[in-house]
């Protein structure tokens, strides 16, 4: 796992990413080999909630030679807080066509809030839950309790 970073920086010289106080640098490959390496249920598409969701979810539909779709879902702000009352779709969910099966992933889960109301917009399909850190069906960094900055989040 990557440096807990205590400074504000990371040693330039070694090309890593400049992070906040207190997270944890999660390399792009450190993250790819979880992935790749987990036992993943039988899936005919992957959902990703956004914006979180969408890198993991993409690299997993990938892995997984299924399609993807995305839901746009939003409960909290950028530093986690929450900014609405309860998560809400912000447009309507994604056709899954025939799907049954879908995994349903997103980055972070504090409260499983998000993922249950996702899982509410999808009532036709059989939901496995991903994240990488935090509460769902499979946890990718279950180590991990602080918060984490994310390879693709500049």
């Amino acid at each position: 796992m990557g440096p807990t970073v205590t400074g504000g920086t990371l040693n330039a010289f070694a090309k890593q990413p400049v992070v906040e106080v207190g997270k944890v640098a999660l390399a792009f490959g450190e993250i790819s080999e979880r992935l790749r390496g987990l036992e993943l249920p039988e899936v005919d598409l992957v959902v990703g909630i956004a914006t979180g969701g969408t890198v993991p979810a993409a690299m997993l539909a990938h892995q997984l030679g299924v399609p993807l779709a995305l839901l746009r879902i939003n409960y909290r702000a950028e530093d986690n807080s929450p900014q609405r009352p309860a998560p809400e779709l912000l447009e309507p969910p994604p056709s899954v066509g025939g799907a049954r099966r879908a995994l349903l992933v997103d980055d972070v889960s504090v409260s499983g809030a998000t993922l249950e109301a996702a899982r509410a917009a999808l009532p036709a399909l059989e939901v496995t839950t991903l994240t990488l850190k935090g509460r769902a069906d499979l946890v990718i960094f279950p180590e991990v309790a602080s918060c984490v900055a994310w390879p693709w989040k500049a």
